[in-house]
């Protein structure tokens, strides 16, 4: 099924086919048992033959990385914005973002290209808001106005592109800056209704669970888009993933420092994720089984770095030398990796026959 999609994927690129079209003959043909074999050559096969192989195909392919003609093109379109970014003033680089993504994302429909150009946009929509609106001061201690105000602009440049060029990063980060304009609406409505300007320097248990709260919006919000195309077929799943790269850490800061609140470390404080490293390998471990349980990679990787940050700590308190604390926390992590990665099916099939069959179901196929 993976050079089949790369046969219609090509199609696309070469405009004989609509994205649209390529999307809806993948499971066609699919479910028709046509496969690719070598030569280059598709041939129709049995229907239960080709329901085996799809069984064991990968279900999280990126499909934002189709060649090596994508890498080329992205590199120079990394180098070519970041050369005009420190000769010319912030407002000439959008120019250049939009006749980039003319060329490359309509007309070319080049899917990494697409993404460095989604991300360049963001960075730029960052500084822009941040220029008019800065989000917090050192002496500052309430949550103020323009927080609330710098997130306002990033979903509607964001969509806006979205519109235009559908690509699924550009409404996966739409997503999460509306939920982050939603906590910022809620934690200025939390603060208003105290009367306290300092409300979550006192009570930051209160800042701790709304954060909870988005961040759990932001899984669910994921989950309704992975859960729509169970096989992932479309580009709801790729929306999907980049949705789970934002909710794994989202959900692990904000548990851990709900949870580690009374031991005496300040909230959000990532640099001192020694002192709360029970809390952070449960709350990774837990992450871990969702990640299993719907068959995401990308949401076990985005936990990961934050483990062997604890893991660090842990070895840090012992009389080890900084290279040895070093290079044991990257044994570590490596070792984590690689047994999850190698046994990741069978974990999987493990963890797919411990559910009720109705969940089950409505899962990725093991």
């Amino acid at each position: 099924m993976t050079e089949l999609r790369s046969i219609l994927d090509e199609a696309v690129r070469e405009e004989l086919i609509s994205p649209e079209a390529g999307g809806r003959l993948l499971p066609f043909l699919t479910e028709r048992g046509v496969a690719v074999i070598e030569g280059g050559v598709a041939e129709a096969q049995p229907a239960m033959e080709a329901e085996g192989q799809a069984s064991w195909s990968d279900t999280e392919t990126p499909r934002f990385v189709r060649g090596f003609h994508d890498v080329l093109i992205t590199i120079g379109v990394v180098v070519a914005l970041g050369g005009l970014w420190g000769l010319a003033a912030l407002y000439a680089v959008l120019p250049a973002i939009i006749v980039l993504s003319e060329i490359l994302v309509r007309r070319q429909r080049l899917a990494l290209p697409a993404v460095s150009l989604t991300i360049a946009l963001f960075c730029w929509t960052c500084l822009l808001m941040s220029h008019f609106f800065p989000p917090w001061t050192p002496t500052s201690q309430s949550f103020g106005a323009e927080a609330t105000q710098f997130v306002a602009g990033f979903p509607i440049i964001l969509g806006a592109y979205y519109a235009c060029y559908r690509v699924p990063l550009s409404l996966a980060l739409c997503i999460m800056s509306v939920l982050a304009f939603v906590l910022t609406l809620l934690l200025r409505l939390v603060q208003w209704a105290s009367g306290n300007p300092a409300f979550f320097l006192d009570h930051p248990v209160v800042l701790a669970l709304v954060a909870l709260i988005c961040a759990l919006g932001l899984l669910g919000t994921a989950l309704y888009f992975d859960l729509g195309d169970r096989l992932r077929r479309t580009t709801r799943s790729d929306i999907a993933f980049w949705l789970h790269l934002g909710a794994a850490p989202a959900l692990l800061y904000s548990t851990v420092s709900l949870l580690s609140l009374g031991e005496g470390v300040r909230i959000f404080d990532v640099g001192n994720m020694s002192a709360r490293t029970p809390v952070v390998v449960a709350t990774v471990a837990a992450l871990m089984l969702i990640g299993l349980i719907i068959d995401r990679r990308a949401f076990v990787t985005s936990g990961l770095l934050s483990l062997g940050v604890a893991i660090f700590g842990v070895v840090r308190k012992g009389n080890a030398t900084v290279d040895t604390y070093i290079f044991t926390t990257l044994i570590v992590v490596g070792a984590i990796v690689l047994i999850i990665g190698t046994g990741w099916m069978p974990l999987r099939r493990l963890v797919l026959r411990a559910l009720p069959p109705a969940i089950a179901k409505r899962l990725p196929p093991g």
